[in-house]
This record gives structure tokens, sequence and C-alpha cells, in this order.
């Protein structure tokens, strides 16, 4: 049976979305839609009911926290794994057993994120899985959902067109990973699309054809995608191509690890402060579920202007408080001190963001933003585009101040956090405090309808529009990628060997292309361990397949390195000359090859999923 739709995935740090639309080949209706898929879940023991979200959240029961039978599903599952709505209830309850935040930890290139370290130190009683197995549970429950849903048709998920989406800031290592969870959750027709590009197309779909009256050629759209995890900036340039609008992805910021969570445990720290001088000792556990109850509080502050304060309740501990609970007022005033003011203060553009001081021993966990300010680093951002062309693509401008600020003409907000009025009017404010010292008019909003589902819907309509039936972005590698080249220099005592950057894919190289590096050729070492440095940039887009950087500043970051050893017959502990060729796949992923002249062997070198060992 042929695949009836095409399904859009959401794997939020938060939550998680599905939406599909019929196939071209199943539908009569050019102009259908993208449709939320109900994701049936449990809301408490023995009760299930379907809901628009799946939260990312996963709950591991131990033997007497749940009556035998209560966590009943309609399909058959491991009860090892609670997975939802109430996973999020239980945790905050039991912090121990709970694991939140997976896709950052995902991306987190100083742990092993296919060994189990989650929950981050709970106590070793505690089963653990990986960063890359609470992924795929999610994906498989979402699997699992829709199997259920859709058993009578045999329309099963594995067998749909699946787009999901990942943050524009993920490198190659964490795309990687994001594609093996769904490879291990059973879904193997997988491509992968940036989270603001997603957001994008579901403006698109909800503006059908009156879209392209909403912007015109020049404008440069801002998509600011805050979530529960990360701060996601992307540009979107509109050209003009054979009397056509066209749309460009330009520009893609670096991975901020910075987002609802933080703000939700600046709450909890305020609150616990205010508990604490009343006397009461709040510990790590109670900490969990403040930060737990923060969030219910802010949220539902943020939704009911009529309101003024929110109580925060959470279970008190100790002898004299077996059963008691202690609370305490969340207010609006606080809101607007912690969150608008901390996070979103009014700033300049010339403002960056302030570089943490490195201690000489650090606790290992997540690696959040030094700066909580989220206005400081969309003007890094848009500073840093003063130093970046859009190569090969002259039709393409990139609307800048005089000394190189890019200035956006349009916004388009995305993720839980921008639901806020108080927090996008502060942002749009901002902005437009700095287009007024550029001498530009205000920015325009593009309103998005629901800013929890856009991602899924987008997806999904990304999915149409690959078969000619939408409206497609121009986008490609969200980043510049370099191989690291030893240099052939003389040695010099107590020095490395300088070390250059091969550029082996440009920035916006797009999906199915391939290349290979011209007239070069390069030592590769076999029969002993090899490492290769791999860099990137999401600033440098003037770079072309085969360019030798041999100085650079802040602009291009070294990644994960490769150690491999290569083993070629008769050619012990020798260099083979070998040239590169590379490959942006259809999925989003790329591919790096090393090709012996001699003898048409090839070797692919994977982009590595796990720091190398510290020292």
């Amino acid at each position: 049976m042929s695949n009836k739709y095409v399904v859009g995935i959401d794997l939020g740090t938060t939550n998680c979305a599905l939406a599909a639309s019929p196939n071209k080949e199943d539908s009569e209706d050019a102009a259908a839609v993208s449709e939320l898929f109900a994701i049936a879940q449990l809301v408490n023991p023995h009760e299930v009911a379907e809901q628009k979200l799946l939260p990312s959240f996963l709950y591991l029961p131990g033997e007497y926290d749940f009556p035998q039978g209560s966590l009943h599903l309609p399909w058959e599952r491991d009860e090892r794994y609670l997975v939802g709505e109430l996973a999020r209830k239980r945790g905050a309850e039991n912090p121990l057993r709970f694991i939140a935040s997976a896709k950052s930890w995902l991306c987190h290139s100083r742990v092993n994120r296919t060994q189990p370290i989650l929950p981050w130190q709970a106590p070793d009683e505690v089963a653990k899985l990986s960063p890359l197995e609470a992924s795929l549970r999610y994906l498989e429950y979402l699997r699992q959902s829709w199997d259920y849903a859709h058993r009578e048709e045999g329309q099963f998920l594995a067998d749909q067109e699946i787009f999901l989406t990942v943050p524009a800031s993920f490198d190659e290592a964490a795309r990687t990973l994001t594609m093996k969870a769904a490879e291990m959750a059973g879904l193997h027709k997988v491509t992968l699309l940036e989270e603001p590009q997603a957001a994008f197309y579901s403006w698109i779909e909800g503006q059908a054809e009156n879209w392209r009256k909403r912007v015109k050629v020049g404008d440069l759209i801002l998509v600011c995608d805050i979530g529960g995890g990360t701060t996601d900036f992307s540009l979107i340039a509109v050209s003009e191509e054979d009397g056509e609008l066209k749309l460009n992805r330009v520009a893609v910021g670096d991975h901020i690890l910075l987002g609802g969570d933080n703000m939700d445990l600046a709450l909890a720290r305020l609150l616990q402060q205010r508990l604490q001088e009343q006397g009461r000792k709040i510990d790590n556990w109670q900490l969990q579920s403040l930060w737990y109850r923060s969030r219910v509080a802010k949220e539902r502050l943020l939704t009911d202007t009529s309101i003024d304060s929110e109580v925060v309740t959470i279970l008190g501990k100790g002898t004299g408080l077996i059963g008691g609970s202690i609370s305490t007022q969340l207010t609006r005033e606080d809101l607007e001190r912690v969150l608008v003011e901390g996070f979103f203060p009014l700033t300049g553009r010339s403002e960056m963001p302030a570089k943490q001081r490195r201690s000489g021993l650090q606790e290992i966990g997540l690696p959040y933003a030094a700066d909580a300010a989220i206005t400081k680093h969309l003007a890094q951002f848009l500073t840093h585009q003063s130093r970046s062309n859009y190569e090969g693509h002259e039709e393409v401008q990139i609307r800048r101040s005089e000394d190189g600020f890019a200035c956006p003409t349009a916004i388009l907000f995305n993720g839980g956090v921008m639901k806020a009025d108080l927090l996008r009017n502060r942002i749009v404010d901002t902005l437009n405090g700095w287009l007024a010292t550029a001498g530009f008019e205000p920015v325009t909003v593009l309103e998005s309808p629901d800013l929890d589902t856009a991602v899924a819907r987008g997806a999904a309509y990304y999915g149409r529009a690959r078969k000619g039936r939408g409206v497609r972005i121009r986008a490609g590698a969200s980043r510049t990628y370099y191989v690291g080249v030893e240099s052939s220099m003389p040695a010099i005592p107590g020095m490395p060997a300088p070390l250059k950057a091969l550029c082996v894919v440009p920035f916006g190289m797009e999906e199915g292309t391939e290349a290979a590096i011209p007239n070069q050729e390069f030592g590769l070492l076999i029969g002993e361990p090899a490492e290769f440095r791999f860099l990137s940039s999401t600033v440098r887009k003037q770079d072309k397949v085969g360019d030798l950087i041999e100085e650079w500043d802040d602009d291009i970051e070294e990644m994960n390195p490769l150690e491999v050893t290569l083993q070629v017959e008769g050619q012990e502990e020798s260099l083979l000359p070998v040239s590169l060729d590379v490959k942006m796949t259809e999925v989003g992923t790329l591919e790096l090859w090393c090709v012996s002249r001699s003898n048409d062997r090839r070797w692919k070198l994977e982009f590595n999923v796990r720091e190398r060992e510290e020292e």
C-alpha cells in the first residue's frame, strides 16, 4: 500500500507535535492543509486522553510508583518508560527519576550522548537512558500512537514520508544523532528540516496565496524561535527570479542553550530565596518541584491578565512537615522583573552578551548560555551579518545599516516562550529602537496562529512543497564546514604545527549535490591512529569548496575530532595520496569521502558524536 500521508514531526525540548497532510497521489485537493494529530497519552493513572502536544518528558517508574495496571495504554508498551503528560506531573514530585531536556543533551558535545547518563546525577539504583535513547523513546511513542489510530486503514507511520525538525543551529553531529534516533524508532523515510524554516512554512500555509501580498522583494525576515531549551535566530531574504518571489535562508545563528527552562528556573530561585527568608529551607529535591510549579504559575499569569498573582505550592519535608506543604506566591511584578528585565532587557545594538569567566574546575552539565539577555544575543546575531555575504546569489540583498548591521523588515515569532504578548512586545520594541537608530522604519510582525504546533504543521507543508504543491525556501547547509589540515612547516620546539581550515562544504550547499575538492591532494595516514579535526562557521558565507584558510578569528570554531585507524593491505604506517569528495544528502546530512587515486578505494569520514576523552 502506498503512503497516504506526508508527516511533519516537531521533536521539541518541551513538547513534541505531529501533523499530517494528504500525499499528492492520494489527494484531489491541491489546497489541502496540514492537520494536527491528537496524541493519546496518560494524563493520570488509569486515564488516557488525546492532546495536541506530547510533553517531551520521561519518567522511569520505581517498583511502587503506580498501582499495578494503572499505566495501561491501548497499545502494548514497555511500562519501564512513562512518556508525556503524566511523566511531567510525576517528575515534578520525584525529580530523581525524571528526564527532561533530552534534546539539549543530544547536542551537548562534552558528554557521551550514546551512554546512559540521564537522569543526570541520579542515584545508582535508578536505571538511566542515553540522550539518544530518550529521543528515540519520544519518536517511538509517536509511532505507536499513530499506528494505533490508523490501524484499520493500515497506514503505519514507518510507511509515510516524514519530515523531522531540528534547530537551525544544530551541528552535523547532533543532526546525525537525530537521524539515528529516528531509525532506531523504526522510522526510515525521514528528512531533516530546520525549525525556523518550518515555522515560516506554517505561516505561508496559513496565508495561502496572500503571502505574496505580505512580503516584497528586498524584505528581510527575522525568525525568532525561543522554545523551552534553545534560542534560534534565522534570516530569510525575499528576492525575485523570472518575475516570481523567491525565499532564501541567508543566515543562521549559533546554538544558544537559553529558553523557557532558564526562565522557569530563575523564577524558582526567586521563590526559593523568598521561602528561605521566611525560615523555610528548600533542598535540591524541592527546588526541582518548585521549578515545575513556577512554570505552571508563570503560564497562568502570562495567559490570564486579569490575575496579579498565583499561589505556588510544593511538598514539605522534615518530621514536622510530613504530609504538609509549603506555599508562596508568584506575582506579575516578579514576571516583569525577572523575565522581561532579566531575559529581554532594552539594550543598544552594540551591547553584546557577556562571556563567562572559565573556572579551572567545572561541574559537568548542560552548557547554558553565560548571559541570559536574549536581546543581546539577537544584537550579536544581527551584527555578525556585517561580515557575511551570500555568495553566488547576487539577486539576494540583505538590508544593512551603514556599519553593516542587518536590519530586518519583518519578524516571525515561534516557540512556546513567544506566546506571551509581554515578551514579544519587548523584542519588537528593542528591535524597532535599533532600526530607528539606523534610519529605518519599524519592523512588521507576521502573526502565527499557533506557536506550539507551527513547526509540525510547517514540516508537513514542506513535504508537500517538495512535490511541487507549495513554496520552497532556498536553504541548503546551515553553516560552512571545514576539515583541519596540518601545515607542512618545519617543527618548532614546544609549538604544534599550524592548522589550516580547508572548506569542504560552503554555506547554502543544496541537498542532493556533490562536490570534489579541486586540484588538491592530501596525505591520508594509514595503519595507525589518525585524528581528523572538523571546524564550522555560521558567519563565513564567502568561502568556497577547496578554499584553504590559514588565519581566522572567532568566526570559525572547532567541532568534535574523529579518531580512526584506516587499514590498507601492504601499506602500513604510510601516507596514502587521496582527494576529498563531499555530498549534501537529500535527507539533510553531510558525507565526506577520502578517495585514493591509486586503487579507487573510498573511505567515509563520519562526523563524531562524542567528545574525545579529556586528559
